[in-house]
């Protein structure tokens, strides 16, 4: 199994547990004012879920996304984006958020691999529901970014430093190779 199923399964996993166990998602997830008691929140919060739709929005994207970015810069790169996106993207939601807020969930790190795919195929076209025709990648990934950062409860302080990280990562990789 590579890094994608890898990840996929155990935020599976970790769904199915935190919907048994509710108060699991709080004791795993990235707040604000209790990180220095829980520093370990900043890796776990990557690997919980709020809801249904919320795991199947990210495993979907990982799965497609990731699938193509670990072909093209292999399985070490990828986890170093996936890795960097997610703890920077919960680094921005430390500064950032209101202190008693709540992050959980893959979107930062999902976030740096479409941001380095976008630099890296960003003339990929891409079906994004409920979008009934094949758009530009680099549309799918910044229109994401912009329309999910306007809408409530969602911590797009995690999803912005995911897609620095990726974008800047991306940049890199097409720099230090020929992927054309």
């Amino acid at each position: 199994m590579g890094p994608i199923g890898f990840l996929i399964v155990i935020n599976i996993i970790l769904f199915i547990t935190t919907s048994i166990k509710q108060d699991l998602l709080f004791q795993l997830g990235l707040v604000p004012t209790l990180f220095l008691q829980r520093p370990w929140t900043i890796i776990t919060s990557m690997f919980v879920h709020a809801g249904f739709g919320h795991i199947f929005a990210n495993m979907i994207t990982l799965y497609f996304f990731g699938s193509y970015l670990n072909q093209l810069i292999g399985e070490r790169y990828f986890w170093i984006v996936y890795f960097l996106g997610g703890i920077l993207g919960s680094l921005l939601y430390l500064l950032l958020a209101p202190p008693l807020s709540v992050a959980v969930g893959a979107s930062g790190a999902v976030f740096a691999v479409g941001g380095a795919l976008t630099v890296l195929r960003p003339k990929l076209t891409v079906f994004i529901f409920p979008i009934p025709a094949p758009i530009p990648l680099w549309i799918a990934v910044i229109g994401g970014f912009l329309i999910l950062s306007f809408m409530p409860l969602v911590a797009w302080q995690a999803h912005f430093g995911g897609l620095a990280l990726g974008l800047a990562a991306g940049y890199q990789f097409r720099r230090r190779r020929s992927f054309f």
